[in-house]
């Protein structure tokens, strides 16, 4: 891979040229996690570099301030993460200096932290959006015939919804044969995902979260035996910033946006080959299973969003797709803990079909759940064949067969807070909307 692009960006009313916005930088900068009184910031160079942030409250120049200094080093791949200390509720403009040096940087660079809304106001609404399946194509390792990866302006038109974060659910970058066996291997693929001209302007000004699913996390279907799992779950640890890593093991963890909380499974690092026989095979594993319901039961989130790499409660067995149902025993225990705990307000998220649609399972003396699937980003998409994807739990007119992307929006008092599920295609137009009311969880 080059040392640097030359490409051009287009926003609205400006065409620029830019150098790789700097020798010296290859990837980012990435906005990570959020909270009240910190903000990650990531970002990758192309060789050993002294990294720093200045920053400053939107509209307040005249108080900036600046970070610690990082150093990038060969041996982490020039990888960076910067912790800033920020005030509750604030938007925040920042800049990027690599060796002293302010880089220039032609799309808005900003963030926000949370506000301190208890005890104090209603919280506040907000738009997240979310998808799976980000295939770069790279020619000379990539399979011979028809490009499998395209149409990456879908990450331009995500950019223009302002969502407040992005939601990765897994397979949000593709390693290759030549990438399973060397960490080197496994890090320029990383690497070569995260450098898409395309993806920096949505990577420099919203804020970033994610899973991952086979394909993130080494060979198609992998599983627990994966010989370099180790490696992966270094490298997913350094390219993203979640605020956590391995609550329970793995890349496990959770995050709170405003009055939401978010639970991000491991589904690849515990779990037993698929065709595994033995019914009592573990998908996430015990500790895990028993971590998710104990933090669910504590949660007085008015929707407790669920992330997964693969799909959750589709209930055939289909042999071409991996999903919960072909781990029986785990599965049955984990519908069974959220029915006998009686939780409220799980609402699945997950991704890898490479089509999308909303799935509502109906249970006797409790309410329903739904298991919103978003897929594909960019890789390839199932196309017309999604019409013969099985699925009894599906919504009519959710099945979407074609490249898109998902939009979350969380609004109303606290006491009644709504849900409006719209899901987008590349250019930005809604294929469809779906709304769900907090007091329909209970």
């Amino acid at each position: 891979m080059k040392s640097f692009y030359l490409f051009f960006l287009l926003l609205p009313g400006f065409f620029f040229p830019v150098e790789a916005q700097n020798k010296v930088l290859r990837a980012g900068p990435m906005v990570g996690y959020s909270t009240m009184r910190e903000v990650m910031l990531w970002v990758q160079t192309t060789s050993p570099a002294q990294v720093k942030f200045g920053y400053y409250p939107e509209g307040k120049a005249s108080e900036k301030k600046f970070s610690e200094i990082v150093h990038t080093t060969s041996d982490n791949y020039g990888i960076a993460k910067v912790v800033l200390p920020t005030e509750p509720g604030q938007g925040y403009v920042y800049e990027l200096y690599l060796n002293e040096k302010k880089i220039d940087l032609p799309y808005p660079t900003r963030f926000e932290s949370q506000a301190l809304w208890q005890w104090r106001t209603d919280p506040p609404e907000f738009t997240f959006a979310l998808g799976s399946c980000a295939y770069v194509n790279q020619t000379e390792y990539d399979r011979p015939g028809k490009p499998y990866g395209g149409d990456y302006e879908i990450f331009e038109t995500i950019r223009k919804q302002n969502p407040a974060f992005m939601l990765w659910m897994g397979d949000n970058t593709y390693l290759r044969e030549v990438d399973w066996d060397t960490r080197s291997g496994i890090y320029e693929r990383y690497s070569h995902t995260r450098a898409l001209p395309e993806m920096q302007a949505l990577l420099a000004g919203t804020h970033h979260y994610a899973t991952w699913d086979d394909h993130d996390f080494g060979p198609d279907n992998s599983d627990r035996s994966f010989w370099m799992k180790e490696t992966t779950l270094a490298a997913f640890k350094d390219f993203w910033a979640n605020p956590h890593f391995g609550v329970a093991g793995g890349i496990s963890g959770t995050f709170f946006w405003n009055d939401c909380q978010f639970f991000l499974l491991d589904n690849r690092y515990f779990r037993a080959p698929d065709f595994d026989p033995d019914p009592s095979r573990p998908l996430l594993g015990e500790a895990q299973l028993n971590w998710l319901l104990d933090a669910l039961t504590y949660s007085r989130a008015p929707f407790k969003f669920v992330v997964m790499g693969g799909q959750l409660l589709n209930p055939h067995d289909a042999p071409w797709a991996e999903g919960y149902v072909k781990y029986p025993q785990e599965y049955q225990k984990l519908l069974e803990g959220l029915k006998s705990r009686k939780i409220s307000g799980v609402i699945f998220l997950d991704g890898d079909r490479h089509h999308t649609e909303l799935s509502k399972m109906e249970r006797e003396g409790t309410y329903p759940l739904y298991d919103l699937t978003v897929s594909p980003l960019t890789a390839g998409a199932v196309g017309d064949r999604s019409k013969d994807e099985p699925n009894t739990y599906r919504m009519p007119g959710t099945l979407y067969g074609q490249r898109n992307f998902g939009l979350i929006r969380v609004s109303g008092p606290r006491q009644a807070r709504v849900l409006q599920i719209r899901i987008l295609n590349k250019e930005g137009q809604e294929i469809w909307q779906h709304e769900i009311k907090a007091e329909e969880l209970k």
